[in-house]
This record gives C-alpha cells, sequence and structure tokens, in this order.
C-alpha cells in the first residue's frame, strides 16, 4: 500500500498533465493534425543552434569521466562564475559562484529553497493564479500554501489581501513573474510595495520571510514592461531560474537558484540549499548541460515565434468575443470562460479537440489556461473549431 500523502496526490494528479495524456490518445485515434493541444507549456521552438554545437563538441572532445562525472553539489564552479558574471552584466548585481546553485530546473530549485527554510506547519504565500505544483512543492516538506488573490480587472496582486495573509507562521512568498497562468508581468511599483510590506512585517513579527522568485519566463516579453530583478528589491530573496523556456530545453532539466549575500544567514543557507539539492535525490545538475549553458548563456529561443502566435490567437479569440486578459509575456493566454463553470466550458472546447486547462487548476476558477508555445498551423488550424464554441455560447463570433 502507498503512503497516504502519495494517495492523495494519485487521486488528484495534474490537470494539466491529465490534459496533455488525453492530447495523446485523441492524436492518436483523430490524427495529431486535428487535435489542437494548448494544455502543456512544451516550447514549440528548437534551441538556439549552438546549443547542438556545443554539446556535440564536448561529448566529442572531453573524457568521458570528466563530462559524466560527479562535481560538488552545487555544480561547477566555473559554470556558477559564468552564470555570476551573466547575471550582473544584465542586472547590475554583485553575485559571484557562491551565490548560485545550479538545479535540476526552476521546479527542483524551488523544492531546495522550500526545503532549506520550511519548518512542519510553516505557511508560504502564492500570489493567484499560480503554478499548479506550488501546493506540491510546499507540501512535499510539511508546509500549507496559502492563496493571495488578484484584482479580478488586471490580475496585478490585491496587496491588501496579500498583507492580510502575512501572520507569524509566514516563512516565504512565491512570486512567478512573468505569470504563469495569466501572462500578466507584476511591474516594478508593485515589487517594491511587496518588499515594503515584507520588510515591516518582518520588523512586525520578529521573522524572516523569504521571496522565492519562480522565473522560467523572464526573457519571453513582448511588451517594454521591465521584469524585476527582486533581489535588488528585497535582501531575504532566492531566485529560482530555468533554461527551460529561454534556450527550449525542458527535458534536459537545467536550471539554477541564486541566495545572495544579502539573504539572511547567507552562508549557511546556500550550505543548506546545496545539501538539499543532494539529500532530496537530485545530488546535482546535468553534468554535461551545465557545461552547454555556460556557453550558450546569450543564446535565446526565438521570441517573435510566440509573439506572432499570440497576437493571431489573441486576435482571433477577442474578435469571437471571448474576453482574454492581453499576455504581456511567458506564452499563455487566461480566457474568461463564457460560463461560470470553466470546466463545462473545457467540456465544450473539448468536442472540438480543443484542449485547455480549467482555472481551477491554478486556484482561480471562471477561467481557462492556452499554453499558445504550439506550431503556427496548430494557432491557425483551431480557430475554426473555437468560432464554434463561441456560436454555442452566443458570443459575438
Amino acid at each position: 500500500m502507498i503512503s497516504e500523502k502519495m494517495q492523495g496526490l494519485v487521486n488528484n494528479n495534474s490537470v494539466i498533465r491529465q490534459m496533455f495524456e488525453e492530447g495523446q490518445r485523441m492524436a492518436k485515434e483523430f490524427g495529431a493534425e486535428n487535435v489542437y493541444d494548448f494544455s502543456l507549456g512544451n516550447p514549440n521552438v528548437p534551441a538556439p543552434e549552438k546549443v547542438k554545437e556545443v554539446a556535440k563538441r564536448l561529448l566529442d572532445t572531453s573524457e568521458s569521466t570528466k563530462i559524466h562525472g560527479y562535481m560538488p553539489n552545487a555544480g561547477y564552479p566555473e559554470v556558477r562564475k559564468t552564470i555570476a558574471e551573466a547575471l550582473n552584466r544584465r542586472h547590475g548585481t554583485h553575485f559571484n559562484e557562491n551565490n548560485i546553485m545550479m538545479a535540476v530546473g526552476a521546479a527542483s530549485a524551488i523544492n531546495c529553497a522550500l526545503k532549506a527554510i520550511l519548518n512542519p506547519g510553516d505557511e508560504v504565500i502564492a500570489l493567484a493564479p499560480y503554478f499548479v505544483e506550488y501546493k506540491n512543492y510546499t507540501a512535499n516538506y510539511d508546509g500549507k500554501l496559502i492563496a493571495a488573490m488578484p484584482d479580478p480587472d488586471t490580475f496585478q496582486p490585491d496587496l491588501q489581501d496579500f498583507e492580510s495573509k502575512i501572520n507569524k507562521k509566514t516563512r516565504a512568498v512565491i512570486i512567478n513573474n512573468p505569470n504563469n497562468p495569466t501572462g500578466v508581468i507584476y511591474p516594478e511599483e508593485t515589487i517594491k510595495r511587496i518588499a515594503d510590506i515584507l520588510y515591516a512585517k518582518q520588523k512586525e513579527l520578529g521573522t524572516e520571510i523569504f521571496i522565492i522568485s519562480d522565473e522560467p519566463y523572464r526573457e519571453l516579453v513582448y511588451t517594454d514592461t521591465e521584469v524585476p530583478y527582486i533581489t535588488k528589491y528585497y535582501d531575504n530573496t532566492m531566485v529560482g531560474y530555468s533554461f527551460s523556456k529561454s534556450m527550449s530545453l525542458p527535458g534536459e532539466r537545467i536550471g539554477y537558484l541564486v541566495v545572495p549575500d544579502e539573504a539572511a544567514d547567507h552562508e549557511e543557507l546556500f550550505a543548506a540549499v546545496t545539501i538539499a539539492n543532494r539529500v532530496i535525490g537530485c545530488v546535482n545538475a546535468p553534468s554535461l548541460f551545465q557545461k552547454v549553458v555556460a556557453e550558450c548563456i546569450d543564446e535565446k529561443a526565438d521570441v517573435a515565434f510566440y509573439a506572432k502566435n499570440r497576437d493571431k490567437i489573441y486576435g482571433a479569440l477577442t474578435e469571437l468575443g471571448f474576453e482574454c486578459v492581453p499576455p504581456e509575456g511567458a506564452f499563455y493566454m487566461w480566457i474568461k470562460s463564457p460560463v461560470p463553470d470553466e470546466k463545462e466550458f473545457v467540456a465544450e472546447c473539448k468536442k472540438e479537440h480543443i484542449l485547455v486547462v480549467p482555472g481551477s487548476s491554478f486556484c482561480y476558477g471562471g477561467y481557462v489556461r492556452l499554453s499558445y508555445c504550439v506550431s503556427h498551423e496548430t494557432i491557425v488550424n483551431s480557430i475554426p473549431g473555437f468560432e464554434k464554441v463561441a456560436q454555442r455560447y452566443g458570443l459575438k463570433g
């Protein structure tokens, strides 16, 4: 018999993954070209050519015992130094290799951060709507996730609600910017206000509260809005980053965690996240791709491709009468359901072989998420199906 905790996870498997697997089944039944799967944030853009060239050269020229071997749990020192210097160039920070821990993607980076700071019963606040796995990551270390609600018109954080959720048990706040699922960017003024609230609460409560900034979509921005680098505004910040989106490498599971010198008890904290990397079973980030991303640190996937998809699907859906939050970043469209129960809307879309994810999976019902990191043909070919759905609901289209 499996554990009670795992029984809950098995019985409540990620709806995103369920929809993705349903899309795979439908593709076999109806043909892949007739299924429009917008469920998973799986980049359709290829990795930069240099990634392949560097990986091949490293495999051809390196000693296998070195390129495939162990290294310090925090990662290769020279890779960590390269990443620190790149961040310093881009954001005016002052990191060094002792501020960077290589991780198995941003997911593992966040898990290491949470394991390092949570005691049983501690609370973690996430700005809703939020990525579904945050709740599971927090529960991994016997913490409790608390949702801070957004302004329903803008999907910026409702800072009054956010402040009201902070108490003696609050240990961390997870910020995902640009946001998955809404595509909204939290601007500098919002981050400054969050930082001010947390500084005041730390002083009032006599506790330390960390921000864990989840940033896999940092480079995927389509407006002039700048994505603030939060370590510059709040000392107790850790940043989880992944190359999954910026370099289209989700399956390689390569990212890092930033622990700045300004964070409380920095040396002890860095030691804790590094040991967490080992004891949760990752041991270290993938050796080959640590080397690859270091040599390709300034390479980026084709953001223009995503922008083209965004413009096409946003224009088509709004013309058909759907209400959509204008996405500023990431590669997701947040669409208001024409009916209060968005799962009914999901089912209607499925009748047209269109797969989207219900907003309740992100702790905010009444909306659905559409991932537009698909082929442009998928975008174009799905529009007649959306038109039929719009007609069934009596929308403008």
